[in-house]
């Protein structure tokens, strides 16, 4: 026997009842921005890798190490995205839904890729669902995405949740807040790692970041951006934080927080749990009102989040918080002959005044005793048996698989009223 082909690692099936769950979320998810007025638009898996050089910054990690990029054979270097916002941003100049006062609520749902170590919540080819926002330059749009997203997750159960948020102030007030932080670290150039040193003249607020415990007690020293920030900025962060005061979402105002990618400025938030380890972040987001005119177009205001579908998923069976699967309502079986040459027929009644019910029909016959075993094993929470009596009858008889409850058996034509009860 020939040796069977495993998946790639880190892309991963995923397979029933699982789908159920990511089913769930993501129809959650699409109905609560459909409430605010998002749209949402479709992007192309494949882009430019320019794109991405441009976008993210060719100092970050993903530029560098993760991205998926080869060459086609018209000698075009492409990339499988390695996230959303600089395809989002692209179709919009591209299509001119952009400028000129238009304002524009969009969403997207889809997989990513990026060339990592698979760990728990952390994959190859992991999904996302994004929010961009253009055209609105206000706090108001900032508040608005933070408390949509906290509104998520109360829809989902989810309480074990904490909002981070920071400002990283103009570009201006960074820039100069820059040659501080870069003089800061020079002084304390020996308790540097290897990636700090590298980062240090090219992206050093990413520095702040680390996770390297030796270098913990010497970030905690640096100058804090909270305390250049240009006067514009530190107004609307002090409004922004009023809305949420006023609002009654609780936050952590976390002067470490920078994002890992180079276009964001002034807001930026995560929410972030405990429940997945290190991987603790399942949705994050911010303000990148200069990588419009950085890929080409007039300058223009625009925010916008992501959320982790595996990470937020994982979460949620972690609480134990209320996950459908995907068992059937009911499961239907026939006995006898004239009840198997009626089976399709009885099941597309049932469908046809039922609408909604998960029906599943037994096929392939079998004993009374093998077909009552394969619909226990289904997890429906009731039997409808087609026998030949049933037929001559016009009936179905009802048998509860799950908890309490009766046999009985109902004419065909009263089966949405007595399910109904």
């Amino acid at each position: 026997m020939s040796q069977s082909i495993q998946s790639i690692r880190g892309f991963n099936d995923l397979l029933p009842p699982v789908t159920a769950a990511w089913q769930y979320v993501e129809g959650r998810v699409a109905e609560l921005l459909g409430a605010y007025g998002y749209s949402q638009i479709r992007l192309p898996l494949l882009e430019k890798t320019e794109l991405f050089k441009r976008s993210i910054g060719e100092v970050t990690d993903i530029v560098e190490k993760e991205m998926y990029t080869f060459e086609d054979r018209n000698g075009d270097s492409l990339t499988l995205r390695p996230e959303g916002t600089a395809g989002c941003v692209r179709a919009a100049i591209q299509n001119a839904a952009i400028g000129n006062g238009q304002v524009q609520r969009w969403w997207y749902a889809g997989p990513m890729f990026r060339h990592e170590r698979p760990q728990k919540g952390r994959y190859r080819q992991f999904h996302q669902i994004g929010v961009e926002v253009f055209g609105i330059a206000d706090v108001d749009i900032d508040a608005e995405l933070i408390l949509m997203s906290a509104r998520l997750w109360r829809t989902l159960g989810l309480s074990d949740v904490r909002l981070q948020l920071n400002t990283l102030g103009s570009a201006e007030a960074r820039a100069a807040y820059r040659d501080k932080l870069v003089a800061y670290f020079e002084a304390h150039a020996g308790v540097l790692d290897e990636d700090a040193q590298r980062r240090l003249h090219s992206n050093p607020l990413r520095i702040l970041d680390s996770k390297n415990p030796a270098m913990q007690a010497m970030i905690e020293g640096a100058p804090r951006l909270l305390d250049h920030l240009d006067e514009e900025s530190a107004s609307e962060f002090a409004r922004l934080r009023a809305i949420l005061d006023a609002a009654g979402v609780g936050y952590d105002v976390n002067p470490r927080l920078v994002r890992g990618l180079d276009y964001y400025a002034k807001t930026v938030f995560e929410w972030v749990t405990d429940k997945l380890g290190a991987q603790g972040t399942i949705c994050a987001g911010g303000r990148y009102d200069g990588l419009i005119e950085q890929l080409g177009a007039k300058p223009g205001p625009a925010i916008g989040f992501a959320i982790g579908i595996e990470r937020l998923v994982e979460v949620l069976q972690e609480v134990g918080a209320p996950l459908p699967d995907d068992a059937p309502d009911a499961y239907l079986l026939a006995f006898g002959d004239a009840a198997r040459d009626a089976l399709h027929g009885v099941a597309e009644h049932i469908r046809d005044a039922v609408p909604g019910l998960r029906l599943q029909m037994h096929c392939g016959g079998g004993s009374p005793k093998s077909q009552f075993k394969r619909a226990d094993k289904s997890g429906a929470a009731w039997a409808m048996v087609l026998g030949d009596d049933e037929v001559a009858q016009r009936s179905i008889t009802l048998k509860p698989l799950r908890g309490e409850g009766e046999q009985r058996t109902v004419p065909l034509d009263d089966i949405a009223r007595v399910l109904a009860g």
